[in-house]
């Protein structure tokens, strides 16, 4: 495959899409919804796809069990144009799957398996494939894996760095206590990092998103990206902060990936040379189209549909 341009680290996973519930599911001995749908997920995984789908090249560097659901994922990314041979495959594990519950406003709760490969992937899984990472690389998944610990990530990091690259990275809510004073070093080696509030917040313990934005830059992060779904994104640096609203959408159907969208479109508008705002609006543009559609990137079809969306800003 030609030259990789971008470099997505991190999971993929079989996603069973259930909506619309409510909260008396548990309740019931059996609920009827509108649908149950199997698709494809995971933070890195969609960040690939959407990437390739607006005309990338794609490194996706990730780990996936020997069994039916890692080759339907495998065969999902390769159809999708994405580079799959820094997967690695596993014999013995078994592949990442998530049950997606959907309410009737579009949010959803995951059911995950805890000991698959979406809670496996390693520094060493990462390590000897930094060498042929792209000019921009982003780690889609802190906070994923517990083998992936701040310690070896900030080595994953200055590895990655010691190349001239832009590095990004994307996560999960912290899961074990996590603070922004023990990911200083991370942040300091990053370009971007692409939280939403509350993701934010859980690393502060403060509510306030402008003074946790100050809090990331003053940890050495050149570039804050936060994502608030309805309320669009700030981008910030030293120098300046930019607010820029979410792109209005006819209805929410799924909100499953659109983090992860926005991500992609936001790399998407990097790789290009963009500046930060245009940056930003494209994300959002990438993001609200996702919403539209059940399935994190069911949305995201092409690189024209995406801009239609972006020049209506």
């Amino acid at each position: 495959m030609a030259k990789k341009e971008i470099s997505i680290i991190g999971a993929g996973v079989v996603d069973i899409l259930v909506g619309a519930v409510d909260e008396k599911i548990f309740s019931r001995s059996s609920t009827p919804v509108e649908f149950i749908k199997m698709s494809f997920g995971g933070d890195a995984l969609n960040e690939a796809i959407v990437l390739s789908r607006l005309g990338k090249k794609v490194q996706w560097i990730n780990k996936v069990g020997d069994d039916d659901a890692g080759k339907r994922i495998l065969n999902y990314a390769t159809e999708n144009g994405v580079d799959i041979s820094d997967v690695k495959i596993e014999t013995g594990l078994a592949t990442g799957a998530s049950v997606v519950l959907i309410d009737a406003t579009g949010e959803r709760r995951f059911i995950t398996n805890k000991g698959s490969s979406l809670r496996k992937l390693s520094e060493e899984d990462i390590l000897p494939h930094v060498d042929g990472m792209g000019e921009i690389v982003c780690l889609a998944s802190m906070f994923v894996s517990p083998l992936l610990d701040i310690a070896a990530t900030e080595r994953i990091f200055k590895r990655i760095k010691s190349k001239p690259r832009i590095l990004a990275f994307d996560a999960t809510r912290a899961k074990n206590g996590e603070t922004l004073k023990d990911l200083a070093k991370i942040l300091s080696c990053a370009d971007c990092f692409f939280p939403n509030e509350a993701e934010l917040a859980t690393l502060t313990g403060e509510t306030d998103v402008y003074k946790n934005i100050s809090a990331l830059l003053d940890c050495g992060l050149k570039c804050a990206v936060v994502k608030r779904g309805g309320k669009g994104c700030i981008i910030a640096t030293k120098s300046a902060q930019i607010e820029i609203p979410a792109c209005r959408v006819e209805k929410v159907v799924d909100t499953t990936g659109a983090g992860d969208c926005f991500a992609a479109g936001f790399l998407y508008a990097l790789s290009e040379g963009w500046q930060l705002e245009e940056c930003g609006r494209f994300a959002c543009a990438a993001a609200s189209c996702s919403v539209e559609e059940v399935g994190a990137v069911a949305g995201v079809t092409s690189l024209e549909k995406v801009l239609r969306r972006y020049h209506k800003f």
